[in-house]
């Protein structure tokens, strides 16, 4: 019987899915672990498809999130810990945030036009006291304004919390 595309990457080392990665056009390849190398090969292979906001039709992604899960409301969650998941939803942003204890933030200098420059979040513990603290819609307008992907992981991958995240423009050419 003919092995599936997954069996048949499951063999190869990490580098070697690293490789086939890149001529498959992948990016990011190089924090990718071996599950989500094989999960993206295996989507690239059967054509996977870009994922949309269910609300506006947009394209969530760059191509570098071309294999991430997309999150349209707080009812939705990883499929598997460590996965990357991203939206534009406000309500999983700020859900994902508050239980994580963060707060909006913004880091000084970086301000454009009296508006807040790079956005983050404080997270308890993380030496935020360099940032600045922003109200939530202060925050969300200019993660609007900016058309802003947020991606995040629930759970690491050993299950344990998370506070990765990265805000991304899909617009930008090497997003």
């Amino acid at each position: 019987m003919a092995k599936n595309v997954a069996e048949r990457y499951a063999e190869l080392s990490v580098d070697e899915l690293r490789e086939e990665a890149k001529k498959a056009g992948i990016s990011r390849v190089w924090d990718m672990r071996k599950e989500e190398l094989i999960d993206a090969l295996a989507r690239a292979s059967s054509g996977g498809g870009a994922v949309t906001d269910e609300t506006s039709g947009e394209e969530l992604r760059s191509k570098s999130l071309k294999y991430a899960k997309a999150i349209n409301s707080p009812d939705e969650h990883q499929d598997r810990p460590g996965q990357t998941l991203v939206t534009r939803n406000h309500e999983v942003i700020r859900r994902w945030a508050e239980e994580r204890g963060a707060i909006p933030a913004t880091v000084p200098g970086t301000e454009h036009d009296g508006r807040p420059g790079v956005l983050t979040f404080d997270f308890p513990g993380y030496g935020g006291q360099n940032l600045k603290h922003i109200s939530w819609d202060e925050w969300f307008r200019t993660f609007d304004e900016r058309n802003l992907n947020f991606i995040y992981q629930e759970q690491k991958a050993d299950g344990n919390q998370s506070n990765f995240f990265h805000l991304e423009s899909p617009e930008r050419e090497d997003g």
